[in-house]
């Protein structure tokens, strides 16, 4: 058995919103065991753990949830390797992330065939942050916002396709106008316990809002980005997503989404809120070329582009993405951890074992600064990553 005492811990309220409280102590092993007032904690107690972390004031949160990513440090899903996903869950562990999502591109099937046995064999392994499944970007989408993803790979939905990747495909994104079947893949999906989100989407806003009132892809990938926006006739997926309780990513780096769209977003959908990464290879690399989808991009601060310009993903790091959102928003810190814990972990379904400091969950555990600075990553009680 572990703890962790002296530290600022973001547990649930009676109400289940997320607080700060100070003066206690969390026991764990692989499981959360014990949350209790540290000065009730027994000499015997203290003498018969293993190890006694003292975080020195700083915050003790749930470990980070990125639903949204595609690579760092050098590695994308959809190398032909297995050392690509390794990478990225050490990498993932140093930000503070405890579970992802390795995230596909708009690629031929037998490519998309060979990420997803990729993602199987991560989500056995023990490395870094944990591979909870994929988020399937593509290649059901549209043309006209295609975005960063190749138009040749383009395709009709057909669920047929993945059902046999079905433990794998957490979350999928499509564009609702292209799919013209009542809802019936919709369904497919959800049926199998797959999140269907609408991105990379020309759609008006009467059919987006069909989609996630009618059919329930109640999902928004990258919300503002590749997919019609909000005017005042025409609303939009962005009005869709405003005027309804879908969860709506935000790719929060200030290149995405300008602070003040940030703000309003907050304001509206602070409950359904879910930032992400979105982030590719180049993360972690610094300034220069590299790639994504087999496409070039170019990297120059914390921009990344396609030869004609066309913005290409994040180099975003997750902690970054917080103490940016944090700023821009002057959100208190335990909402904005709600919206990388709590909000995709229920999302999937998983509220049960982790996204938040809890007994009985797993020992999933977060240690950063005011800055965001991460100082220490637990995955199911191990140590992953720690300064």
């Amino acid at each position: 058995m572990k703890a962790i005492i002296n530290g600022r811990f973001i547990v649930p309220d009676k109400a289940g919103r997320f607080a700060v409280e100070e003066g206690l102590a969390l026991f764990f092993d692989e499981t959360i065991q014990k949350i209790c007032p540290a000065a009730s904690v027994s000499e015997a107690e203290r003498a018969a753990l293993e190890a006694c972390i003292d975080a020195r004031g700083a915050y003790v949160a749930p470990g980070f949830l990125n639903v949204h990513i595609h690579g760092c440090v050098g590695a994308d899903t959809m190398d032909d390797t297995p050392e690509a996903i390794r990478k990225m869950q050490r990498f993932q562990a140093r930000t503070g992330v405890t579970s992802f999502l390795p995230t596909t591109m708009t690629y031929d099937f037998p490519t998309l065939e060979r990420a997803f046995r990729h993602v199987r064999e991560a989500m056995a392994r023990e490395e870094g942050a944990r591979v909870l499944g994929c988020h399937m970007e593509g290649p059901f989408i549209s043309p006209a916002k295609k975005g960063a993803q190749a138009e040749k790979n383009i395709a009709k939905a057909d669920f047929e396709k993945i059902a046999p990747y079905e433990d794998i495909v957490k979350i999928i994104t499509v564009a609702p106008e292209e799919l013209h079947d009542q809802g019936k893949f919709i369904a497919d999906c959800h049926e199998r316990g797959i999140v269907v989100s609408l991105g990379h989407t020309a759609a008006d806003y009467e059919t987006a809002r069909q989609a996630i009132e009618q059919y329930g892809a109640k999902h928004i990938t990258h919300l503002f980005n590749a997919m019609t926006g909000l005017h005042q006739r025409h609303p939009g997926v962005v009005g869709a997503a405003l005027d309804t309780d879908a969860n709506c990513e935000l790719i929060v780096d200030n290149v995405h989404i300008h602070p003040a769209v940030q703000r309003l977003v907050y304001r509206l959908k602070k409950d359904h809120l879910i930032l992400i990464t979105d982030s590719l290879r180049a993360c972690g690399l610094g300034d220069g070329p590299s790639e994504l989808g087999g496409q070039k991009v170019f990297v120059k601060g914390t921009l990344a582009t396609l030869e004609d310009g066309t913005i290409a993903g994040s180099v975003l790091c997750m902690n970054d993405g917080l103490r940016i959102f944090r700023e821009n928003t002057g959100a208190p810190i335990e909402e904005v951890i709600e919206a990388v814990t709590k909000t995709p972990a229920a999302e999937l379904g998983l509220y049960d074992k982790l996204g938040s400091l809890s007994v009985g969950k797993n020992a999933d555990i977060t240690i950063f600064d005011n800055a965001l600075n991460v100082q220490r990553t637990i995955v199911a009680g191990r140590d992953a990553w720690h300064a």
